[in-house]
């Protein structure tokens, strides 16, 4: 292979995505997948004419590019479909988000009345250090409803106790708007992405592929093929070789246990940062080793049931969050898209388990967890299990990564170690150890196949607090120049910047913290001096009673009247009232600003917040 040449570690929307937006700029790519299929965890498996997902996929985002790039993919594949999910607990189905009156009426006055309790409590006693996940929700939802309708989920699908997930993955997956963003949106309105569309995290309705998200990547490798790029299938890579801070090869094993090595100019990784670390040879050193070691990741696998019914529930998922099932969540495939099923008076139906590949469950033979699958969704009252016609199993291991409370240290150390190579990037969710969507996952492929041609990108630097909430800049660099004119990108760029600094500077103003000390010495001065140079001027035009009006003072200033001893008396008074005065105006107006500006920030960050169950 020409050294000029990229070799890609993984055909996920990562991999995929960095080869096809190097192959539009002339440059070739050799795409090594271990598995017989692309699309990584966002693939779609076909089981005798029944397709269905890795779990469920919508096709949205924020950022601009990406949509773009899903169209340029996929053309007319694509069908807009409606959001309807529940959660099932306690023998009840919820509306999920929640609806306060569909709430009400499954957990019954008391107990909402008791959450209602909670949640005053955590606005009262609210936890500023916020450690855990178990902490970040409670203080936005209260401890009571956190423990109802997040509790049990998460640590299904997580395997661990709340207690011990990272507040960074809820502060990474929900984002909180910064005070100013919030203030922004709330006074000038919210800022408009290029095509016109306003941010929002809230999507009732969702873009899907008719074939589901497979469909994506089989089309990309196909077109990566045609521009003269190529995707190997079967290879598992053993080991990758590197000296003075280079690359030089990768090597692996095919399918038939072939010895395979592929060389290049530039190397790009999808695997897990666990398992790079472990196949780089020379090995890197034992405090590198250690924090690769150190680090975890969640497995998956489907069970899927083939129900001889037509419509099953009308919801696209179903939350399991009752404990006394394994069962974490239900996709009901046909109806994110009717082609999901070969057959129209049949449905079928995705129960997904979340593992660790050590746990006893993981090996059970397929027949063994389909008749758990079928036992458990009897058990929840959707199915009789006669209706029950076929089943199979799909195992996805290391499909989430971990956020425990030493992740954040381990992925440092390894990155500082990685950067030490020239030509090495990882990308993608598991390449950078984050739990990102697919598109934030394409959008550091985008990002890395622009550094190989000449950019400087940080693909660390995806999905952070500050892409999330803005959409993608046209100018980026071999990013955005296809969706508009370089120089009417830097344009509009410049002018949104230029608005922007504006927003800020009259926000920055119109919230700046006014000092009570200082206000008060202000206030308290102006008072007494006036008051003083009242009394003087009264004095001194002369006269038999002087100010009359002036001496009911004397009613709150204790012994002040329109004499040389009152003026000064009026003058320290006076002063020391209008302090008082001031200092207390000024509080008053900070923490009525900051009441505003906390009612403005939960307001923008509602929705995220209602949808937490969606980024999980």
């Amino acid at each position: 292979m020409s050294r000029e040449s990229s070799v890609i570690v993984g055909a996920g929307p990562a991999g995929l995505t960095a080869a096809y937006e190097l192959g539009k700029r002339g440059m070739t790519s050799t795409v090594l997948e271990a598995s017989d299929q692309v699309g990584g965890i966002s693939k779609t498996v076909n089981y005798r004419g029944y397709r269905f997902d890795i779990g469920g996929h919508r096709f949205f985002s924020k950022v601009p590019l990406i949509n773009e790039l899903w169209h340029e993919i996929l053309g007319e594949e694509f069908l807009l479909r409606p959001r309807i999910s529940r959660i099932y607990y306690n023998q009840h189905f919820f509306d999920y988000p929640l609806k306060p009156m569909n709430a009400l009426a499954g957990l019954g006055p008391l107990e909402s009345f008791l959450i209602g309790l909670s949640y005053i409590k955590a606005k009262f006693f609210h936890i500023h250090d916020e450690k855990t996940f178990e902490q970040w929700v409670s203080n936005r939802f209260g401890y009571r409803l956190y423990s109802i309708f997040f509790k049990t989920y998460t640590e299904k699908v997580w395997g661990i106790p709340c207690h011990e997930i990272s507040a960074d993955w809820a502060a990474q997956r929900i984002k909180n708007l910064s005070l100013k963003q919030a203030v922004r949106n709330a006074v000038f309105g919210a800022r408009q992405g290029m095509d016109g569309s306003t941010l929002t995290s809230l999507i009732e309705q969702f873009h899907y592929p008719r074939f589901g998200p497979g469909l994506m990547w089989e089309r990309c490798r196909d077109l990566i093929q045609r521009q003269g790029s190529q995707t190997i299938h079967g290879v598992k890579v053993e080991r990758v070789r590197h000296r003075q801070g280079l690359v030089d090869c990768v090597q692996g094993r095919g399918a038939a246990g072939e010895s395979l090595e592929y060389d290049g100019g530039h190397f790009v990784s999808t695997m897990p940062l666990r398992d790079l670390v472990q196949v780089l040879d020379p090995l890197p050193p034992d405090d590198v080793l250690k924090a690769a070691q150190a680090l975890r990741y969640r497995d998956y696998l489907t069970v899927v049931l083939v129900i001889d019914r037509e419509s099953v529930f009308p919801d696209n998922w179903l939350y399991v969050h009752s404990p006394e099932v394994k069962l974490g969540r239900i996709q009901n495939y046909k109806n994110w898209s009717p082609y999901m099923v070969p057959d129209p008076s049949r449905t079928s139906l995705g129960l997904e388990y979340f593992l660790w590949d050590t746990d006893e469950m993981w090996t059970w033979s397929d027949e063994r967890l389909i008749e758990l699958g079928i036992r458990e969704c009897a058990q929840i009252g959707l199915i009789d299990p006669r209706d029950v016609k076929d089943g199979t199993v799909v195992r996805m291991e290391k499909a989430y990564p971990v956020y425990d409370q030493v992740y954040q240290e381990s992925v440092d150390r390894i990155r500082r170690y990685l950067e030490t190579f020239s030509n090495l990037q990882t990308i993608g969710r598991n390449g950078l150890h984050r739990y990102n969507n697919q598109d934030h996952s394409m959008l550091t492929g985008v990002y890395a196949a622009g550094n190989i041609l000449g950019d400087k990108r940080d693909v660390w630097s995806v999905n952070t607090e500050k892409e999330y909430h803005e959409e993608e800049r046209a100018t980026q660099p071999n990013a955005g120049d296809r969706l508009v004119p370089t120089c009417v990108a830097v344009s509009v760029d410049m002018a949104d910047a230029a608005v922007e600094e504006a927003e800020n500077a009259v926000i920055e103003g119109a919230f700046a913290r006014i000092d009570p000390l200082a206000l008060g010495v202000a206030v308290g001065a102006v008072s007494g001096a006036g008051i003083f140079a009242a009394s003087a001027v009264l004095l001194l035009s002369g006269g038999p009673a002087p100010g009359p009006t002036l001496s009911l003072l004397g009613n709150y200033l204790f012994g002040f009247d329109v004499t040389w001893p009152g003026a000064v008396i009026g003058l320290f008074e006076g002063g020391l009232v209008g302090g008082a005065v001031g200092a207390l105006a000024a509080g008053l107006r900070n923490w009525t600003l900051r009441l505003y500006a906390k009612i403005v920030q939960w307001r923008e960050g509602r929705d995220d917040r209602r949808h937490l169950l969606d980024k999980m």
